[in-house]
């Protein structure tokens, strides 16, 4: 995202004739959507995507499960 958000930056930075991006060629300018590309065909492909979901998935799980625990009286784990 953060590629993509510096992408759209210097493309209306580009456009408007703003600072010395204005003299930029325009592969310059549209590098970073390209490596938004590349970093998302990345991410999908090795797995990455998926893993950090089930990850939020699971911490949701267990807090959810913490909850449960301290609201009827039964967490007796003791917090580190």
């Amino acid at each position: 995202m953060y590629l993509l958000g510096l992408g759209i930056v210097l493309l209306a930075m580009k456009y408007l004739e703003l600072g010395p991006v204005a003299a930029w060629s325009w592969w310059t300018v549209l590098a970073p959507f390209g490596l938004a590309v590349v970093w998302w065909y990345w991410a999908d492909a090795s797995g990455y995507t998926k893993r950090k979901a089930m990850e939020r998935e699971n911490l949701r799980k267990q807090e959810r499960i913490d909850r449960n625990k301290e609201a009827i009286g039964t967490n007796f784990r003791k917090k580190r």
